[in-house]
């Protein structure tokens, strides 16, 4: 491997649990834009990523493609670009053939998926969250919000409130997955896992919160065959 190559958390048959509010902020190339990097494959600037991401109030970025495509979830503030003005609650996806200035006037938050969407066919999504009405499950444990689905392709990624974790019941997930955390928090045998933990389960793996305060949750399941 070449001294640009690098490897964070790419062992996807481990368990993985980042509590992103212990990291501190680092530095982007492009200035004005800090990150914190829960897992990367590849050269630091143009590896497969994915991150919490902050922009300062004035940060942009010149224009630029999306190689393998990228997704944005607007956590707090409002991300623009020459398409739109993103407010918090909005999800992108932003496919192969994309491109892009984007930039903040007032500062942002993001959370960010960089080279894990490859397929030229798939859709350019804005899609508005918080105007996303919630479905709930039959037994009335789990209200859910679909982001992301579409055939053939095998990831897909939803919203998910949950009013009492210790409730919820095992989430298993034959293929793997990722859970971010929106607000609030829960436990499970393994810790705490606060506002902004980021957790990978392996294939097999599963959550079970045992206790924690009301929560909404992002979770990405099928995305283990884009992730090297």
């Amino acid at each position: 491997m070449t001294n640009d190559h690098h490897e964070l958390n790419t062992d996807l048959c481990l368990r993985i649990a980042v509590n992103t509010q212990a990291m501190d902020w680092t530095e982007s190339a492009g200035g004005h834009v800090l990150r914190k990097r829960v897992h990367l494959s590849g050269p630091a600037e143009s590896g497969q990523v994915t991150s919490i991401v902050r922009y300062m109030a004035g940060a942009h970025f010149p224009a630029h493609d999306h190689p393998q495509g990228e997704e944005i979830l607007v956590l707090d503030g409002v991300f623009s670009d020459e398409h739109g003005d993103w407010p918090a609650g909005t999800y992108l996806l932003n496919p192969e053939g994309f491109r892009h200035s984007p930039f903040s006037r007032t500062g942002c938050t993001l959370w960010v998926k960089l080279r894990q969407y490859p397929g030229a066919d798939r859709r350019h999504l804005a899609v508005h969250s918080n105007d996303l009405t919630w479905a709930t499950t039959d037994d009335g444990r789990v209200a859910r919000k679909l982001l992301y689905s579409q055939q053939p392709y095998p990831d897909h990624t939803r919203l998910e409130r949950w009013d009492s974790p210790s409730t919820r019941g095992e989430l298993a997930f034959a293929k793997g997955a990722e859970v971010f955390v929106l607000d609030g928090g829960f436990e499970d045998e393994f810790g705490r896992h606060p506002r902004h933990s980021w957790l990978r389960i392996p294939a097999g793996g599963s959550v079970k919160p045992t206790g924690g305060e009301s929560c909404e949750v992002y979770i990405k399941e099928g995305g283990f065959a884009y992730l090297r």
